[in-house]
């Protein structure tokens, strides 16, 4: 049985995600964005979890 390689693929499907129920997720994007952690939370639910969503509902 070969060794499967390694790929980034799964890493960079979950950047673009943001896991409102992980805090050390929240207060990254907290951090970057200058809001709260429960707008950052609010927004989550709000626009799903998709970090371009939740940053342009952040930023508007």
């Amino acid at each position: 049985m070969a060794k499967k390689s390694h790929t980034s693929r799964g890493r960079k499907l979950d950047r673009a995600k943001v896991a409102g129920g992980q805090k050390h997720e929240v207060r990254y994007e907290a951090k970057k964005t200058g809001r709260s952690a429960s707008a950052v939370k609010k927004a989550v639910k709000k626009a799903g979890n998709s970090r371009k969503r939740v940053e342009k509902r952040l930023a508007g």
